[in-house]
């Protein structure tokens, strides 16, 4: 009996063992797909030096603004409207002076398919005397903007109002940023 008791023990021991390599195994594959994904892109974002210093100065620019009520016309924290967030930021974060109407704003740079951090987001949303609303593109389908109800916040090109609503992106740098 104590034989027969030994031998199930051993053979127990051996199963676990067995069933912690394949879990180990197992475990390593998954990781290996959370880090480093399949060969497909999508859902991604591939982030280079120059895009990585304006995603930081865009954050720093959101640090410092983040809590400005929408205000048409304004140009301060104490309220600001998308055109005056965009001027400022480009002002003074990336030493480029632009028009302080979205509607003059939408003629600089040239125009793109895919945007990348910095591009300016156009929407035609009929709310400003040009019915342009304008925000600054930061990565995955995230931009920072002057909403009229919620103040300077980042918002997403896929949620169905800003989808619905979407005119066009301008590239205004060359995203060659030191």
């Amino acid at each position: 009996m104590i034989k027969r008791g030994n031998r199930l023990l051993t053979k127990l021991r051996n199963n676990c063992s067995s069933v912690k390599k394949r879990c180990l195994v197992i475990s390593l594959i998954f990781f290996q797909f959370v880090l480093f994904g399949c060969s497909s892109s999508q859902g991604r974002v591939v982030v280079n030096k120059s895009d990585s210093v304006i995603l930081t100065k865009i954050d720093q620019h959101y640090k410092k603004w983040q809590k400005t009520p929408y205000r048409y016309g304004g140009t301060t924290l104490a309220g600001s409207d998308c055109s005056a967030l965009v001027m400022n930021f480009y002002k003074n974060k990336m030493s480029k002076m632009l028009p302080r109407s979205a509607a003059e704003q939408a003629k600089l740079g040239h125009k793109v398919t895919t945007p990348k951090a910095g591009d300016l987001v156009f929407f035609k949303t009929g709310g400003s005397r040009s019915g342009l609303h304008v925000g600054i593109y930061y990565a995955d389908g995230k931009f920072l903007h002057a909403s009229t109800s919620k103040g300077v916040i980042f918002s997403n090109l896929k949620q169905d109002y800003w989808k619905k609503r979407y005119w066009m992106t301008r590239r205004i740098i060359d995203n060659k940023v030191n």
